[in-house]
Order: C-alpha cells, then structure tokens, then sequence
C-alpha cells in the first residue's frame, strides 16, 4: 500500500510559479510511475503530467507543455510538478498518483492517489 502526501500549493498571481511536492511512502518508489491530475470545480479529472519509474520518460498534454515540469527523485520518495507561467484555467485541486501499470495518461489506470492540494491563480 503506497501513501501520497501532496504539498505546496497556494495562492499565486497569473504569471507566478509554484512548485508542488509529492511524498510517497509504503512502497518501492521506483518501481512507480506517477502523474499529476487536477480538477476543478464543475470539470472532470485532467491529466497533467507523467513520469516513469526512472524518471528518464516524461508526458505532458497540450495545455501544460512548456510550462509545467514533471520530475522525481527516487533517493527521497519524492515527485515534484514545477508550474511557471500560470493562467486562471490552472486553478484546480491537483493530485498526485501512483500505479505499477506502466506510465500513463488517464487516471483509471493509477491505483494510489494523495489527497490535493488546492492552487489558486489570480488574474
């Protein structure tokens, strides 16, 4: 059973950052890929990012690539999603996850998820 505690979030203007942190207990971190997914209110689960258990293969969508940045570091159970140039439409509940199941983009594949954390941008 693998825990995940996501960190990080807040309030930030448009154009800010922000980095979000995901720590992973319980497991063999390594052995997961994760993903980032946010929700907002009145919208479906969307994915965000993704990156293998090695960290060396990474997915983005369209609405985040250049953006965001999805990456791990396996000596500390940890995966991060650095946000620069933020918009309004990032504001959502973001969630991190993890899953055995091969690197994925949709979010029935992921067995593990943390509990959110809530970022705002102000326009």
């Amino acid at each position: 059973q693998v825990q995940l505690v996501e960190s990080g979030g807040g309030l930030v203007q448009a154009g800010g950052s922000l980095r979000l942190s995901c720590a992973a207990s319980g497991g063999t971190f390594s052995d997961y890929a994760m993903g980032w997914f946010r929700q907002a209110p009145g919208n479906e689960r969307e994915f965000v990012a993704a990156i293998s258990g090695s960290g060396a293969i990474k997915y983005y969508p369209d609405s985040v690539k250049g953006r965001f940045t999805i990456s791990r570091d396996n000596a500390k159970n940890t995966v991060f999603l650095q946000m620069n140039s933020l918009k309004s439409e990032d504001t959502a509940v973001y969630y991190c996850a993890a899953t055995r199941r091969g690197l994925r983009t949709t979010d029935r594949w992921y067995d593990y998820w943390g509990q959110g954390t809530q970022v705002t941008v102000s326009s």
